[in-house]
């Protein structure tokens, strides 16, 4: 799945989409996956559905799609069902959802799995480019620490509470490249060593400017030019300086590539 502001572009390898939000969501209720909560997942699904469309619209057709089945499953849960004795057992909707799910979770847990060990390996025998412009592989880095979709929804908050009112006659575009976002925010967490998540954004802003500093951290995090942390279930997300000193150069050399 990639999130796109103005002409620049993430490709976000630490999740595989629809199935990775649902997979969230049934772990953030702390049930099994054969157990799945449907009408409540299918509330908050279609809520981070929303914030995706706020980011990029071209994205969500393939939420959409498992949205719509949500939905279908809910709606048949909801219909009466046969109490006679003779009546053959009436087969659970979740059921082809379930076994997709497992299969994703099968094939994402391994694949977490040889990502942790992979960097083990690289901390023990670390291999840089030869040309000096750092590891190639950063661009392949998933997010790490706070999810992805913690930081979506915390996102979905900064545009309820941040966006500005929209002007009726004139439509603006914030056009700043997304390095110059990046370093704004590297800079403000080096300045003040922790920051929450919500304050890094200013008030009464377009749209464009929100979903460019939303993608700013996202790379920030994700080249471990910051941390994100959350010490509290469901409460603020800290920001803090990662482990890579972030420098301005390489980074625009990096993006332009």
């Amino acid at each position: 799945v990639e999130f796109v502001a103005m002409d620049f572009r993430v490709q976000l390898d630490a999740f595989s989409g629809p199935l990775d939000l649902l997979l969230y969501l049934v772990r953030k209720h702390e049930v099994d996956v054969v157990e799945i909560p449907v009408a409540i997942v299918t509330e908050q699904y279609l809520h981070y559905v929303d914030i995706l469309e706020q980011i990029d619209v071209d994205t969500v057709a393939d939420f959409l799609d498992l949205a719509s089945m949500l939905i279908e499953i809910k709606s048949k849960q909801l219909l009466p069902r046969p109490e006679e004795i003779d009546e053959p057992e009436v087969e659970d909707p979740r059921e082809e959802l379930v076994v997709r799910l497992l299969e994703f979770k099968k094939y994402r847990d391994a694949a977490f799995l040889l990502e942790r060990r992979g960097r083990d390996w690289q901390e023990r025998y670390t291999r840089r480019d030869p040309s000096g412009s750092g590891d190639q592989s950063d661009q392949h880095r998933p997010i790490e620490g706070v999810e992805l979709w913690d930081l979506v929804s915390a996102f979905g908050r900064v545009i309820r509470h941040k966006l500005a009112a929209p002007e009726v006659s004139t439509i603006r575009y914030d056009d700043t490249p997304i390095h110059v976002f990046m370093q704004r925010v590297a800079e403000q967490i080096t300045a003040q060593g922790r920051v929450a998540f919500f304050e890094l954004f200013p008030d009464a802003v377009h749209k464009s400017t929100l979903v460019g500093m939303f993608l700013a951290v996202l790379e920030l995090v994700r080249h471990r030019h910051a941390l994100a942390e959350q010490t509290d279930r469901f409460g603020e997300i800290w920001l803090t300086v990662g482990s890579e000193p972030f420098v301005a150069e390489a980074t625009v050399m990096s993006i332009e590539q």
